[in-house]
């Protein structure tokens, strides 16, 4: 299975446990229309549309990200283990010239089944410039530009986490846009002063709707902070695997080339 394949089956499996996480925080949490309550600030549970509430969407998304967060932590610990494979030799004194290379790219040679890592890639890579060229400049020239590539290769696997960062608080917003209107046409509905139950039917529909306004940005807040969070473990977790790759490389490979 391939890493997009896995990303996909990984989010479709976040959006169910998130489904299953909702489901048991509604059979927790019963409606209270008349009172703040832990359900009513979660999930919206007193909405007449309950379970198609902004809050849900906000719920779904949130771990549809944490399953994409997972998968880009897992190949970050990956990428950190190859390093102390020993695919390089690690000694002092032990410099390597071109015919001593076979061995050493036989281990990292790319796979129709395996996807390789960082580091396999980048040792292949300056191998086989080293063979053809016979020069280290050349070589760590590679070694650099490669470097730069996977940075950005690295970055741009977190385009989808970005925008789920981006819309978790614009569902909120968009949440809140809704209860203030809901509000201000309820407020234009005042009944007379005079008449008790109309106006505590009039008051409990305009909290109602103020709750909307102000619960969906809250929750998205929350969840975006604890999104964005995971996302810079993660990232910083793949770039620290990155760093230390290129720092392998260019400590056991690239210094120990023996050019004639």
């Amino acid at each position: 299975m391939n890493e997009t394949t896995l990303r996909v089956c990984t989010a479709i499996g976040g959006i169910l446990l998130g489904s299953a996480f909702v489901a048991a925080l509604s059979a927790a949490l019963p409606p209270l229309p008349n009172e703040i309550s832990a359900g009513g600030i979660l999930l919206d549970r007193a909405s007449p549309i309950y379970p198609l509430t902004i809050q849900n969407m906000m719920w779904l998304l949130f771990f549809a990200g944490i399953g994409d967060v997972a998968v880009r932590f897992v190949r970050g610990g990956r990428e950190l283990r190859q390093i102390g494979q020993g695919l390089l030799p690690e000694e002092e004194e032990i410099m390597l010239r071109a015919q001593d290379l076979g061995d050493i790219y036989a281990k990292v040679r790319p796979s129709l089944l395996v996807e390789t890592s960082f580091l396999q890639r980048l040792i292949g890579r300056i191998i086989l410039q080293f063979q053809s060229s016979r020069s280290i400049g050349q070589s760590n020239a590679l070694l650099n530009s490669s470097l730069e590539l996977f940075q950005h290769e690295v970055d741009l696997k977190y385009n989808m986490l970005r925008y789920l960062v981006w819309l978790i608080p614009t569902l909120g917003f968009i949440g809140t846009v809704i209860g203030i209107a809901l509000a201000l046409s309820e407020a234009g509905n005042m009944p007379a002063i005079d008449q008790a139950d109309g106006l505590g039917e009039w008051m409990k529909k305009l909290t109602g709707s103020l709750a909307l306004a102000f619960n969906t940005t809250l929750v998205a807040l929350l969840l975006s902070a604890v999104l964005v969070f995971l996302m810079h473990l993660a990232q910083g977790r793949e770039e620290t695997a990155l760093n230390r790759s290129g720092q392998y490389c260019l400590d056991n490979l690239i210094n120990r080339l023996y050019e004639k």
